[in-house]
């Protein structure tokens, strides 16, 4: 019988902040995980060949908290790095996001008297409101289709948040946030180091081992919300990326830069990512050839492979029926990514993790600094 006052079910990034942030409020914590390592979906490791590798995927670090820097300089050593991602268009690669300049060369100077008008209903409405239809056929619209695998217009509008344009010569993916950065030695040694001195249970399924765990005060769930519930009304979508890795032994660069973006439908990758721009030039020189990660978008079955909340009308009321019944629980706190229904991105987890944590040591009146990013 595993029993302790807070029991976290997830040793990800969200789960992980947590249990550090009540470990530190000398709570007696324990983690378990039923993947058969730690840091959930930032997992990463090192190949043969010496580079380090992202197994679900890459995970560029950026942030504009310095609650978040902060607490995360804990446990690792950053080393400034900036995405540069290209997307291949007939036959060229260019720069994604797309800044002002290029616009103007495609579409004129007068490109935002043609824009879509009105309240947006969509993802494709949405992103007409802000860009030019050239703009949006030649990068959003495939690459979109491909990775939700439904027509654009089914797609719910404020998934077009995420589209930015960089203004005239900025060619980086995320330039206005204030650290953008790589942990030295990996995100696993980073959630590692976080963890440390907390009870850790790998290949541990909590939902087959209910009976056998108790949770004094809270049960904190980080997995999916319709999985906890037994999917009573209904499953809720979400999408993932089948990833072929692939060496080659004898070349040294393969493209670019990190990553290279297939907006055209032809293709049924999404994206190729090579590893050695992202590595600390200390480190880059040594590997041998050249490492490549292929994705290609498909609809999971196996919660265990569930990444990408689906961005539609349906699932987001399905979720909020999930929602309602999780809040008249007592003592089960359900939360991150797979948890909330929500895509976040690293920094938005950590700091949605110390908010959360910071309402957990209130509840139980547990003594404590402000945590909330």
């Amino acid at each position: 019988m595993t029993e302790k006052d807070f029991v976290i079910v997830g040793a990800g990034l969200t789960g992980s902040t947590i249990a550090r942030i009540l470990t530190d409020h000398n709570q007696n914590v324990i983690i378990l995980d039923r993947k058969n390592h730690l840091a959930g979906n930032v997992f990463d490791y090192r190949h043969e060949s010496g580079a380090m590798i992202h197994k679900y995927g890459p995970h560029y670090f950026r942030c504009g908290s310095e609650k978040i820097w902060n607490f995360l300089n804990r446990f690792t050593e950053f080393y400034n790095w900036s995405a540069t991602i290209r997307s291949k268009v007939n036959g060229e690669y260019l720069n994604w996001p797309v800044n002002q300049d290029y616009i103007e060369k495609i579409a004129g100077k007068d490109w935002e008297e043609e824009t879509f008008k009105g309240e947006p209903s969509n993802f494709e409405e949405a992103c007409l409101a802000k860009m030019p239809r050239q703009l949006y056929e030649l990068f959003i619209k495939g690459y979109t289709e491909k990775q939700w695998g439904v027509k654009a217009t089914e797609l719910d509008k404020e998934l077009a948040v995420r589209i930015t344009i960089n203004k005239s010569n900025v060619n980086t993916l995320t330039p206005n946030h204030r650290w953008n950065a790589l942990p030295r030695n990996g995100y696993t040694e980073m959630v590692r180091n976080m963890i440390e001195g907390i009870p850790l249970e790998l290949e541990t399924d909590y939902l087959q081992n209910k009976d056998n765990v108790a949770a004094k005060k809270l049960l904190i769930f980080t997995g999916p919300i319709d999985e906890f519930f037994g999917y009573k009304y209904g499953k809720l979508k979400y999408r993932g990326q089948e990833r072929r890795v692939e060496h080659l032994e004898n070349t040294e660069q393969h493209q670019p830069c990190i990553q290279v973006n297939y907006p055209n439908v032809e293709d049924p990758r999404i994206r190729t990512i090579e590893w050695k721009h992202l590595m600390h030039p200390d480190e880059k020189d040594k590997v041998k050839g050249t490492m490549l990660t292929h994705e290609t978008p498909f609809t999971p079955e196996n919660s265990a492979n569930f990444e990408y909340p689906f961005p539609d009308k349906a699932n987001k009321q399905l979720y909020e029926q999930y929602r309602a019944e999780s809040e008249k629980l007592e003592n089960v706190l359900i939360c991150g990514r797979l948890g909330e229904y929500r895509y976040y991105d690293m920094d938005q987890a950590i700091g949605r993790a110390m908010k959360l944590a910071s309402g957990i040591l209130e509840k139980f009146e547990i003594p404590s600094e402000e945590y909330a990013a």
